[in-house]
């Protein structure tokens, strides 16, 4: 696969025609060429199995790769020992040892790279004052609440003010809550150290929260890098277009190609979409479209795409009322009717007028 480039930068990280093999047979990632920035805080995302987590992993130096280099500031660094790397690592267990206080679990790093005791304990003040868990020194894990233990392995990690962090689902043990509370945290410190963050997680919308650029994977490959926007809004295949966020599915075979649409045969009539990765006539395809740009009620010629279709359920959820149609052959049709619409949902059976614009409506691979 080509090279997925980053801009005018120079990247922090190169991976260069990575492969990564367990058994010798069956790659786990398969010719990965990627650059990340300096800064980046760049968000690996995919389902369990898909490579992301042993890409971290070969980054740290905890795996090495089968086939391919991986450079740092423009140096291989596959014979270099992951402690001498200079990469910050956070766990999703937070990995903190349980006898040591909390001034000797952040100042660890530093420990062992024998810096002076007077400067470790100063740069240790300085971290908690960071992380707002000032006097925390004489502490220890165990009194602490998970997202202050979650804070406590993020200062360890940044302490020796490393060029590169990475994180391996650091979120995933904490309560949904604290979760989004910590995602603001992890984004301000990324900004405040100016620290380039590889961050692996299998929640989308933790993805999308956080990330400057977010890498899809699936089956050893990365299916789509680009900005949180522009994956959500316009995805480049089904998997990702199932995989970021909630998505209708409309399945057809395309009739006729007209530049940068196509009209695709669908049941109970025709759909015209924007042609993404469909070739010619005859081709099936898969339609991507989002619940929240359907239009209710759309006024004749508004948009290229008019259906009636029938509620089958709704659902109240505060700001919007998530509503399942049958529409165009699809029984679990999503839209989701803002609060402040207007429409009124007689309830569950009643006919709806609904419709879409054919820029929304993105015909991808069957």
């Amino acid at each position: 696969m080509p090279a997925l480039e980053i801009g005018e930068m120079n990247p922090l990280v190169r991976f260069e025609h990575i492969e990564k093999s367990y058994d010798g047979e069956t790659l786990v990632v398969r010719d990965l060429n990627l650059d990340i920035a300096q800064g980046e805080f760049l968000t690996m995302l995919g389902p369990s199995g898909s490579g992301k987590t042993t890409c971290l992993m070969m980054l740290s130096g905890f795996e090495t790769p089968t086939n391919g280099e991986i450079y740092l500031e423009d140096k291989p660094i596959g014979s270099i020992p992951p402690h001498k790397r200079n990469i910050g690592f956070v766990f999703q267990n937070y990995a903190l040892f349980p006898h040591m206080t909390i001034s000797e679990n952040i100042g660890y790093p530093l420990h062992v790279r024998n810096v002076p005791k007077n400067e470790i304990e100063a740069r240790v003040s300085k971290i908690l004052d960071m992380i707002e868990l000032p006097g925390f020194e004489g502490r220890r894990p165990a009194q602490l609440s998970g997202g202050q233990q979650q804070r406590i392995a993020l200062a360890r990690a940044l302490v020796f003010e490393p060029k590169l962090v990475l994180m391996d689902e650091p979120l995933g043990a904490l309560d949904k809550n604290l979760r989004e509370q910590m995602q603001f945290e992890i984004k301000a410190l990324h900004a405040r150290f100016n620290i380039t963050v590889v961050y692996v997680t299998h929640d989308q919308s933790e993805a999308l929260t956080m990330s400057d650029r977010i890498a899809v994977f699936d089956d050893g490959i990365i299916q789509q890098i680009t900005t949180p926007d522009v994956l959500y809004e316009k995805p480049e295949n089904a998997f990702v277009a199932q995989f970021i966020g909630e998505n209708n599915r409309i399945l057809g075979e395309v009739v006729e190609i007209d530049g940068k649409y196509c009209k695709v045969k669908i049941e109970g009539g025709i759909v015209t979409a924007f042609k993404v990765n469909v070739r010619a006539v005859g081709d099936k395809t898969s339609m991507s479209l989002r619940p929240e740009r359907v239009i209710i009620n759309p006024e004749p010629g508004s948009v290229e795409n008019i259906f009636e279709g029938e509620i089958r359920e709704l659902i109240y959820l505060g700001d919007h009322i998530r509503t399942r149609v049958n529409v165009c052959g699809n029984r679990d049709f999503v839209i989701k009717i803002p609060n402040s619409a207007g429409f009124q949902v007689a309830g569950k059976d009643q006919k709806i007028i609904v419709g879409w614009s054919s820029e929304d409506c993105r015909a991808l691979d069957a």
